[in-house]
């Protein structure tokens, strides 16, 4: 038998650090020798909760697979690995300090058969181990890393656009995700709301968010999915601070309501994620006469955001994530063709148009809300295998459903740029997998001057009870 024992002190509360340790899926970021782990049983954590954890060896790896055996909540995470050579029980107690936490860390490892009796030529080696893991813990929860910046690999992947579709794909997360930091931080008691939230990247933004303790508010258009998806959020979460409301978001009336009902929560907003998604094929008109693809993906995160800005204001360092997507990169904000005509309407036209001014907006809101104390981001989240794709993009999605990143994988950005707290020290950014990215891959996609402005004017103009289809085929429209 062989016992390591080491011993840290973080300015961390007790049940911060404690949380972060429980999912042990957390050790591939702050054990160097484990590089990929795996949540076995669905459920919130608890006893009897299994983990695979994929180990580096000097030659090759070994699969550990950890079982829970108690966990008392800010005090004491116990569990017990086992794999072909040897048997583990980690015991990570957690003490309150003036300042912060103690965090008492034993291993005690028992070898199978002959390997007992050599437990003294690798005992240097393991000790080592251990000390490395836990100055990995001890950094994952200081968490104080720089400000996310643009990195050589992207830099290229930006310059050669063929060769940097690839990381749009899932080995472009999986090269991606070398370079992430631990991720840390709490989102106990925070509220969190998301457009989008009944399925693919919003469904697993919110499921990720729910694990890591936030209050959500889940906006849905379908009543039919409001009581499945709660419950499935609870069953697997174990969170029950979230709630749903309903609103048809390509409605401009519906989000005006969605904002009234919001403020009188009068609960401040820690992150807003505009997430509600559709490419539409044929070209369609809502009930208030607008193209669709232009009120969903563009009009209706404007006013929405505007809409919610007096309680972002009440929250502490408030967020905005817009998504949007690599479809942006094939054109150019002009203000004269965001709606485009029923003459030559193509749903990806209508939809990367829409994308490319709400990265704009983004752009521009940041600037604007620059000594606000409110951080607002874009992301893209490559390519997902997501319902929406399946549906508005059959042939793409059938041509690459090989390569296709998860909706977990997806939205990881999502969740990022709503926790992490590198990422409230940028704004204004386009990110992907954590990293930013430029935002122009084609030099003939910059607008040309003055559309910025136009673009601000256009949208302030929109007083949705005076437009019509007519009035946007006669003076706004572009075929």
């Amino acid at each position: 038998m062989l016992e390591l024992h080491e011993e840290i002190e973080v300015e961390r509360s007790p049940a911060d650090a404690w949380a972060y340790v429980a999912d042990f899926r957390t050790a591939a970021e702050w054990d160097a020798t484990a590089f990929e782990t795996e949540k076995l049983d669905s459920g919130p954590v608890r006893v009897g909760t299994r983990f695979n954890v994929r180990c580096a060896l000097p030659l090759g790896s070994i699969l550990l697979v950890y079982t829970v055996m108690e966990l008392v909540p800010s005090q004491t995470v116990r569990l017990k690995g086992t794999c072909r050579y040897f048997e583990v029980e980690d015991i990570i107690e957690f003490s309150a300090t003036e300042s912060g936490t103690h965090i008492d860390y034993r291993a005690c490892f028992t070898f199978s058969g002959p390997l007992d009796k050599f437990v003294g030529g690798f005992e240097s080696a393991m000790r080592k181990m251990g000390r490395d893991a836990l100055a990995g813990l001890k950094a994952a929860l200081d968490d104080d890393y720089p400000a996310p910046d643009f990195t050589a690999d992207n830099t290229r992947a930006d310059r050669w656009v063929l060769p940097g579709l690839s990381h749009f794909t899932r080995a472009g997360y999986r090269r991606g995700r070398k370079r992430w930091n631990p991720m840390s931080a709490s989102m106990s008691g925070k509220h969190v709301v998301i457009t989008g939230a009944s399925a693919g990247l919003g469904k697993a933004t919110a499921l990720r968010l729910a694990e890591l303790g936030a209050n959500l508010t889940l906006v849905i258009r379908d009543e039919r999915k409001a009581d499945a998806l709660l419950k499935e959020v609870e069953d697997e979460t174990g969170n029950t601070n979230c709630r749903v409301e309903l609103a048809d978001l390509s409605l401009m009336a519906d989000v005006d309501d969605l904002v009234a009902r919001l403020k009188r929560r009068r609960q401040a907003i820690d992150v807003l994620i505009n997430n509600a998604d559709a490419l539409f094929n044929p070209r369609q008109v809502t009930a208030e006469g607008l193209e669709q693809s232009f009120a969903l993906l563009l009009l209706s995160p404007y006013r929405l955001t505007l809409g919610l800005l007096p309680l972002l204001r009440k929250a502490e360092d408030a967020r905005v994530v817009n998504v949007v997507s690599g479809g942006m990169y094939t054109q150019r904000l002009e203000v004269d063709k965001l709606i485009m005509g029923k003459a030559g309407y193509s749903g990806s036209t209508a939809y990367a148009r829409a994308k490319r001014a709400l990265m704009v907006m983004t752009e521009e809101w940041a600037e604007q809300w620059a000594d606000e104390g409110i951080t607002i981001n874009a992301m893209h989240p490559g390519w997902a295998d997501t319902p929406g794709v399946v549906t508005a993009l059959p042939a793409f999605h059938k041509l690459t459903r090989r390569i296709l990143r998860s909706p977990l994988e997806g939205a990881d950005t999502i969740v990022w740029l709503a926790v992490a707290s590198e990422a409230g020290k940028a704004s204004g950014k386009l990110f992907l997998d954590r990293e930013p990215r430029g935002t122009y891959l084609l030099s003939g996609t910059r607008e040309a001057p003055g559309e910025r402005e136009a673009l601000i004017e256009f949208l302030e103009s929109f007083d949705i009870g005076l437009y019509s289809e007519t009035a946007e085929v006669s003076s706004k429209a572009s075929g």
